[in-house]
């Protein structure tokens, strides 16, 4: 109850802040809905020029993809930890979040939340609902708990590859970071994972698992009886990545030095 206490005390607190500024909100808003109109343009010339891609129509791919913004909407918002390293490690702000009682990766998710990035779970289901009607997809009765928990999966995948990222910084508190290099692979996970050479379906399913997050858990709405198995592991997958990002960051600030050192 105490955490649900300050989690939303911190929501109240960020509303107040973010409408003292509401034009800066509405431009941050658009630059979203710009930037994923932009990727839904680029599948739409693909297919200006092919009718299949490796057997996925564009239907198909345009539903994948608005699938894929859903979990990505909620790891914008509650995972926005791009700067940790330079902001927490290098800055030293580290040093205050743990000088209080209550646990220093809430914390910093609570402090970097942009809660304006949920406009991007309403946009995704916009493009599902469009591309579903296309398909002639129709909805049982159990599709929307799977819905959920694949989406629940898919955030959590993107947390836990993204929290573990973070974590290096206790060990190594150097200014360069990869972050902007796996925010580019999970890109991939936008689009069928049977496109790519075995190799990197390997890495997007074990390793990087960013295919767990669009592809997998929406095959199984498009009644792609072939990775049913995979959809169904989008959870557990999800909950695993996330529960070794909690042990590495609990691990690394065991090792924290402090900004003094």
């Amino acid at each position: 109850m105490f955490y649900l206490s300050m989690f939303f005390r911190y929501i109240s607190q960020y509303m107040k802040t973010r409408l003292q500024y509401r034009t800066d909100l509405v431009v941050e808003i658009l630059s979203d809905l710009l930037f994923q109109a932009v990727n839904l343009v680029f599948i739409l010339v693909v297919f200006g020029h092919t009718q299949f891609l490796s057997g996925w129509t564009r239907d198909e791919i345009i539903f994948i993809y608005g699938f894929f913004l859903v979990p990505f909407a909620l790891f914008s918002t509650f995972f926005n930890i791009w700067d940790f390293n330079e902001r927490y490690i290098v800055k030293g702000e580290m040093d205050r979040i743990l000088t209080r009682p209550i646990h220093s990766l809430f914390q910093v998710i609570l402090e970097r939340m942009e809660l304006e990035s949920l406009f991007g779970v309403v946009t995704g289901i916009v493009i599902m609902v469009y591309a579903g009607q296309n398909l002639g997809l129709t909805i049982e009765w159990l599709d929307p708990i799977l819905f959920v928990l694949f989406v629940a999966g898919g955030a959590l995948v993107y947390a836990g590859i993204f929290i573990c990222l973070a974590s290096i910084g206790f060990w190594s508190d150097a200014k360069t970071s990869i972050m902007p290099m796996m925010y580019n692979i999970g890109n991939y996970g936008r689009y069928p994972v049977d496109i790519y050479n075995n190799v990197i379906r390997f890495v997007l399913t074990w390793i990087l698992p960013f295919a767990f997050v669009g592809v997998y858990p929406a095959a199984y709405f498009l009644g792609r009886e072939e990775w049913y198995v995979f959809s169904y592991l989008t959870p557990l997958v999800g909950t695993a990545f996330f529960a070794i990002s909690i042990f590495l960051w609990n691990e690394g600030v065991k090792r924290y030095r402090g900004a003094g050192n």
